[in-house]
C-alpha cells in the first residue's frame, strides 16, 4: 500500500485524541486557558456529564477578532513569544493544541471581549472554522462546547456514564482550584450547583476542598533551597485507602507525577501501614528551567533536571514534619514482660470475633506473672504465647522451640475476613442496627448509594442524606462497633477508583477486605495471655491465615537454622 498524506480533518481528529480524551480534559484545558489569561473568576457548567455541553466563562484578558481567528488554528499560541521559552515554561498551556483539538471533535463557539474593546465570536464545527463575527458579551471569554465527539462517534463508546464523567470533570476543576486559591470557581452539573469557591488563602482553600477534618489533623510542611515547598500533609493516623487525596502542585500546575508520589511513599514508609496512603496538599516552586512540563500530552507528569534533589527535598521536608529521620529520639529498648490481665468490662466494648476483652488503661500496675506454662502440644504449630512486643506483635514459642512473631492486626484481619466471607456464602453478613443512625459525609456518596444493594449483603445498610452524605443504619455485627465514617469513606474511595468495569464479585470481595481491616484489633492494643492464645489457636483453624487481606504476612518463624545464619554460626 503506498504512503499518502492524511486529510487535514482526519489528522486533526487523531491529534485531538491525545488532548481530548473525555469531558474532564476539555474542562481542564479551557480552565487552564482562563487562568493563563489572568481570570479571577471562572464559571463552569456541564450538561450530560460534559458530552452534551461544556460552558466555561471567565473575566480574563479576552481576545480581539485577529486573535480569535488564530486561537482555533493548530499550534497558534500567545504563551511562547520566543522559541527559547520552550525550555522555561511558566504558563499552564503552551502547545496551542487545546482549542483546535476540541473544535475537531465537537461544535465549538468562542465569544471574547478584551478590556475597552468590542466582543466577537468564532465558531468551529468538526474542524471547519468560520470567520470571527461581532457579538455581545462582557469583558473576558466564553467558550461553549456542544455535542462532544459527535465527529468521532467511536470515542463516545469509551466514555462512562454522564454521572461518572461529570464527577471526573469536577475533580479536574477541584485540583486546579486548589492550585489557584486566589481565583473564585463555580461549577454546576445539569443546572445543579456543586461547587462554589470564593477567592481566599491556600490554607482556607485546602480546608474547603479536603475537608475540615484533614485541615485540623494535618501537619505543616515547609522547605527551601532548590525546591521551595509549603503545604499540609496528614499524619500517620490520617490515611486513605487510595492515593486519590494526594494533591501535588508544581509551579501552580496540578500533577500526578510518579516520582513525586514515590517520594511520598518513601517518606511515610516507616510510619504508615502498607496498603494505606497519606493525604496531602503540597505546593512546590521550582525554577522553570529546572523542570520540563513537555513530557505528557495532558501535562500531568514532569521531568526534573535534578530529580534526586527534588526527591530528597520532598522526603526531607515530609520526614521533618512527621518527626522521623535524623531528628527522631532513640527508640526505647524492647521489653518482653508478660502483658497484664485485662479487667472485665461490658460486652458491648469488646471486639466480637474472638471474644477479646479490652485492655486495662495505661498506667495500671500489672499483676504478678503467671507460672511458666507447659510447652505447646504438636497440634499447635504457632505455639504458646510468651509476650506482647511493642503492643503490636505476639511472641510465641513453637513446639520445636522456634520463635514465632505474629502481627496481631494482620492476623485478626484475616480471621475477620474469612468469617465475613463465610457469612456471605451462607446468604449474607449479619447486620447490627445502630441505636442512633450515623451521618457520614463524602464526595463519593453517589457511589455508595449505587452500591447500596450490594453493601446490604455485607451487613452495611445505608440511605441517602443530602447531596454529599449517607445515613448509616446498620453495620456488620461481626465488627463490634467501629466508627462508620472512616469505613464508609474508604469504601467510597475504592468504589470511585474501581469504576463500573470491575465485576460485582471482585468489588464485594474488596469491600469484605476493607470491612475486615476496620473491624480488626489495632496495633497498640494491649492483649492479655488468654487473648493472645485465642488468636493463635484461631489462626491455626483458619484457611489462608499466613497472610492478611492485603497479602502481607501475618507471622514470621525463626528456627534454629535462621538463628544460626543471623549470628554467623556454621
Amino acid at each position: 500500500m503506498p504512503i499518502r498524506l492524511l486529510p487535514p480533518a482526519t489528522a486533526d481528529r487523531i491529534a485531538a485524541g491525545e488532548v481530548v480524551e473525555r469531558p474532564a480534559a476539555v474542562v481542564k484545558e479551557l480552565v487552564e486557558n482562563a487562568l493563563d489569561a489572568g481570570a479571577r473568576r471562572i464559571r463552569v457548567a456541564l450538561e450530560d456529564g460534559g458530552t452534551g455541553r461544556v460552558l466555561v466563562e471567565d473575566d480574563g484578558a479576552g481576545m480581539g477578532p485577529e486573535d480569535l481567528a488564530l486561537c482555533v488554528e493548530r499550534h497558534a499560541t500567545s504563551k511562547l513569544p520566543e522559541e527559547a521559552m520552550l525550555f522555561s515554561i511558566s504558563t499552564l498551556g503552551f502547545r496551542g493544541e487545546a482549542l483546535p483539538s476540541i473544535g475537531a471533535v465537537s461544535r465549538l463557539l468562542i465569544t471574547s471581549r478584551p478590556p475597552g474593546g468590542e466582543a466577537h465570536s468564532v465558531a468551529v464545527e468538526a474542524g471547519r472554522k468560520e470567520v470571527p463575527r461581532p457579538a455581545a458579551g462582557p469583558p473576558g471569554t466564553r467558550v461553549e462546547v456542544t455535542d462532544l465527539f459527535f465527529a468521532t462517534p467511536a470515542r463516545r463508546k469509551f466514555l462512562r456514564t454522564p454521572a461518572r464523567e461529570g464527577e471526573a470533570a469536577a475533580e479536574a476543576l477541584r485540583r486546579l482550584a486548589l492550585a489557584w486559591p486566589e481565583v473564585g470557581f463555580e461549577l454546576s452539573l445539569d443546572g445543579r450547583p456543586v461547587l462554589r469557591l470564593e477567592p481566599t488563602s491556600w490554607e482556607r482553600r485546602v480546608a474547603d476542598l479536603l475537608g475540615p477534618d484533614f485541615a485540623a489533623a494535618a501537619l505543616p510542611v515547609t522547605g527551601s533551597g532548590v525546591v521551595s515547598l509549603a503545604g499540609l500533609a496528614g499524619g500517620p493516623g490520617f490515611s486513605r485507602s487510595t492515593a486519590a487525596e494526594q494533591h501535588l502542585v508544581v509551579n501552580r500546575r496540578p500533577v500526578r507525577d510518579p516520582m513525586l508520589r514515590a517520594a511520598l511513599r518513601v517518606a511515610y514508609r516507616d510510619v504508615m501501614m502498607p496498603g494505606r496512603h497519606p493525604a496531602c496538599a503540597l505546593f512546590l516552586e521550582i525554577p522553570p528551567r529546572e523542570v520540563d512540563v513537555n513530557v505528557h500530552p495532558m501535562k500531568t507528569e514532569l521531568r526534573f533536571r535534578d530529580a534526586a534533589a527534588v526527591r530528597g527535598a520532598l522526603i526531607g521536608a515530609l520526614r521533618r514534619a512527621l518527626g522521623v529521620g535524623a531528628a527522631q529520639a532513640p527508640a526505647a529498648p524492647l521489653r518482653f514482660a508478660p502483658a497484664p490481665a485485662a479487667q472485665p468490662r461490658a460486652v458491648a466494648e469488646v471486639a466480637l470475633p474472638l471474644g477479646f476483652a479490652p485492655a486495662p488503661p495505661r498506667g495500671e500496675a500489672p499483676e504478678e506473672p503467671p507460672e511458666e506454662p507447659p510447652p505447646a502440644p504438636p497440634d499447635q504449630p504457632l505455639g504458646r504465647p510468651l509476650a506482647q512486643v511493642m503492643e503490636c506483635y505476639i511472641l510465641a514459642e513453637a513446639p520445636d522451640g522456634a520463635l514465632v512473631l505474629v502481627d496481631q492486626h494482620a492476623a485478626h484481619e484475616r480471621l475477620t475476613h474469612e468469617r465475613l466471607r463465610e457469612q456471605m456464602t451462607e446468604g449474607g453478613v449479619r447486620a447490627q442496627p445502630l441505636l442512633l443512625p450515623a451521618v457520614v459525609e463524602t464526595r463519593h456518596a453517589d457511589r455508595l448509594l449505587d452500591a447500596a444493594p450490594a453493601l446490604a449483603r455485607l451487613g452495611l445498610e445505608i440511605e441517602g442524606f443530602g447531596r454529599d452524605a449517607v445515613l448509616v443504619r446498620a453495620l456488620p455485627a461481626l465488627l463490634g462497633g467501629p466508627d462508620p465514617a472512616p469505613l464508609l469513606r474508604d469504601l467510597a474511595e475504592e468504589l470511585a477508583e474501581s469504576g463500573e468495569s470491575t465485576a460485582l464479585e471482585a468489588r464485594l470481595d474488596a469491600a469484605l477486605a476493607r470491612l475486615a481491616c476496620h473491624g480488626s484489633i489495632r496495633a497498640g492494643r494491649r492483649l492479655n495471655p488468654a487473648e493472645m492464645d485465642a488468636l493463635l489457636r484461631a489462626m491455626e483453624r483458619t484457611p489462608r491465615a499466613a497472610t492478611c487481606s492485603h497479602g502481607r504476612p501475618t507471622f514470621l518463624r525463626l528456627g534454629q537454622g535462621e538463628f544460626a545464619r543471623l549470628f554467623g554460626r556454621s
